[in-house]
């Protein structure tokens, strides 16, 4: 047995070292087989991530206390080189295993980490998209469409990575904390207590800067929604930008929102770079302590040089992992700051549920719809009532033209009737069913509606007629062509290069006025409704074009309950009956040729103002109507 001039048996140490060896060769032998259980759950990625998670934080954290053996050896054997190259060549190898071990792991856990978190935000757009869809359309006249969009896409993003690659990172770091901090206290209890006085302090600085962070965070994507729903709304009517010449003018009012959004980003960075300016001095205060502190416990005899090298490792890791745990719980934060309105939108349930309520058997379904005192306001506008006390019947089978000013309320009856609002009293029947007791779904799918504006996605001709059927992807390519020649629009249609597969442009821009009109009685068509809504069905048409395709629109409305919204008069001629509505109520109902004949009548005022209107382009002449057979 022998010493050095510190007075330190390195024999002893030999003795430990074999020991330790031995913990070793255990320890070895147990993370191959932690690896080896790993991969057999690997289809299982989140447990798989845990598990490489394990195993590499295990193998970072042993390294250090094996290296200060390391570096005890080499003091140990002195100027026996033979012995101390064996014990070095055989230790080196086996840790190079350990470490390759270690890296594969850590690379494994990376991969699964980034799987797992793209399937997250996979499946968080997927239940964000359905909530949204889920909603009543109340709650889109309260919402603007790109500050949903921002929800949807960069929210989402940031939600998905906090709780994913974020949390690897954290989980890892509290890990490495947690077992470095441990080892510190095996190795010296007497030199962690002192270095790990800092960590307090740091603790409470790291709570009040995540609560700002978090703050500071919504308050950015909140603003980032309204730029971005700035630029939507912008960039989806270009033409009418580029028409008034005011490209500038929207340039200037996007860049007061980025600047907005600038500006906030400029106070977390300030914050941040505090924050992190502080930590990294606290990192480099306890390398200097334990360097202080444990020169000293050396020079006492009371710490080796391999064990003063193991501290100082697992004080640097310690300090990695503090960094770590910082960079986590801000992340964290602003994932929370993001998640905030997510979380509002998946929890939101809708004033009325999608697909509850009764179907009425087909025999059952004749199509009379009736308003019973029916009183109405758009929720966003409570104090403008649209309808007070309103009554009206349709008969079945019949053909109802609705009239009236500008702003009467003629294409809200058509809202109401789809059930997209509920009224604030009153009752809206078909076949003498409240629709409010009747399965949402069930009722648009045999309502057969024609807006104003027609709609075209950005798909092919074929794919956005068969977008009105209830099962698009049962629609046979005969059944589109049936769609077509019931629309006098076959040869139309194939006269494309392309035909029924020619892709149209966003909103249809690259058709005409016609081919939307055609396209709009085509969903109507291949849905083969009961009932037939038309909000002016040919506003988009010349008078050329209309008269083409009224022929077409008689043979879809035959066999049907048709109520059309008349906007201008030319288009109730086939109406069985007229309605006027005005002052929030129906005016005036009954044959058009009788309500003709009343001279002080809302009907004869309102066809005697269009036909002073006719060289100014309006198409209806004054004349009796013929009497419907």
């Amino acid at each position: 047995i022998w010493k050095n001039n510190r007075g330190l048996n390195f024999r002893k140490l030999n003795s430990e070292w074999i020991c330790q060896s031995s913990l070793f060769s255990c320890l070895f032998v147990h993370i191959c087989t932690c690896v080896f259980l790993v991969i057999l759950i690997s289809l299982c990625i989140r447990l798989a991530a845990v598990g490489f998670l394990t195993v590499s934080s295990t193998v970072t954290m042993s390294a250090p206390f094996f290296l200060g053996k390391v570096i005890d050896t080499i003091y140990s054997t002195g100027t026996d080189i033979e012995t101390m190259t064996a014990s070095l060549t055989s230790l080196c190898i086996m840790l190079t295993g350990v470490f390759l071990c270690g890296g594969a792991a850590n690379a494994a856990r990376v991969y699964l980490m980034e799987v797992s978190g793209q399937q997250i935000i996979r499946n968080l757009r997927g239940s964000i998209f359905m909530s949204i869809l889920r909603q009543e359309v109340a709650f889109f006249d309260k919402n603007r469409t790109g500050e949903l969009i921002n929800r949807l896409s960069a929210d989402s993003a940031i939600v998905g990575r906090s709780i994913t690659d974020n949390l690897s990172d954290g989980l890892r770091a509290v890990a490495q904390a947690v077992a470095g901090v441990s080892m510190m206290f095996y190795v010296s209890p007497s030199l962690a207590s002192f270095v790990l006085l800092i960590v307090p302090p740091m603790a409470a600085l790291a709570v009040i800067y995540g609560r700002y962070l978090r703050s500071i965070s919504k308050r950015t994507q909140d603003a980032l929604a309204q730029a971005t729903q700035l630029a939507e709304e912008r960039i989806s009517n270009l033409r009418t930008v580029r028409a008034f010449g005011k490209e500038l003018s929207e340039v200037n009012a996007y860049k007061q929102k980025a600047d907005f959004v600038l500006s906030l980003a400029k106070k977390e960075a300030k914050m941040r770079a505090g924050f992190f300016g502080v930590t990294g001095l606290s990192g480099n205060l306890m390398i200097l302590s334990v360097l202080y502190k444990g020169g000293l416990l050396m020079a006492n005899h009371h710490m080796t040089v391999g064990e003063l090298s193991s501290f100082l490792m697992y004080t640097f890791w310690v300090g990695i992992s503090i960094a770590g745990l910082s960079s986590f719980y801000s992340e964290l934060m602003k994932g929370f700051g993001a998640g905030a309105r997510l979380w509002e939108l998946l929890e939101r349930k809708p004033e009325f549920p999608l697909d509850e309520g009764h179907v009425l058997p087909p025999e059952q379904l004749k199509g009379q719809l009736e308003f019973c005192n029916v009183s109405f306001a758009y929720p966003t506008r409570k104090e403008a009532h649209i309808f007070q006390n309103l009554n009206l019947l349709v008969p079945a089978g019949t053909i109802m033209a609705v009239v009236g000013p500008s702003g009467s309320g003629k294409s809200s009856l058509v809202s109401l009737l789809l059930r997209l609002y509920d009224p604030d009293s009153g009752l809206i029947t078909i076949d003498g069913h409240d629709i409010r007791d009747l399965n949402p779904y069930w009722l648009r799918a045999h309502i057969g509606t024609v807006s104003q504006e027609p709609v075209l996605f950005s798909c092919s001709i074929r794919d956005n007629i068969a977008y009105g059927a209830t099962d698009p992807d049962a629609v046979t390519t005969e059944d589109i062509y049936r769609a077509a020649k019931v629309a006098n629009a076959f040869d139309f249609v194939q006269r494309f290069p392309k035909g029924f597969d020619t892709v149209v442009g966003e909103k249809g821009v690259l058709l005409s006025g016609r081919t939307l009109w055609w396209k709009s009685r085509f969903y109507s068509q291949i849905s083969n409704p009961k009932i037939l809504l038309l909000d002016e069905a040919t506003s988009a048409l010349d008078s050329e074009n209309e008269s083409l395709v009224q022929e077409a629109l008689e043979r879809l409305m035959e066999g049907r309950t048709v109520v059309i919204i008349a906007h201008r008069l030319s288009t109730i001629k086939n109406a069985d009956t007229v309605a006027v509505l005005d002052q929030r109520q129906i005016a005036e109902c009954g044959n058009p040729t009788e309500l003709l004949s009343n001279r002080e009548g809302q009907f004869r005022k309102l066809m005697e103002k269009q036909s002073h209107e006719k060289g100014k382009g309006a198409e209806f002449i004054l004349e009796p109507y013929p009497q419907k057979e």
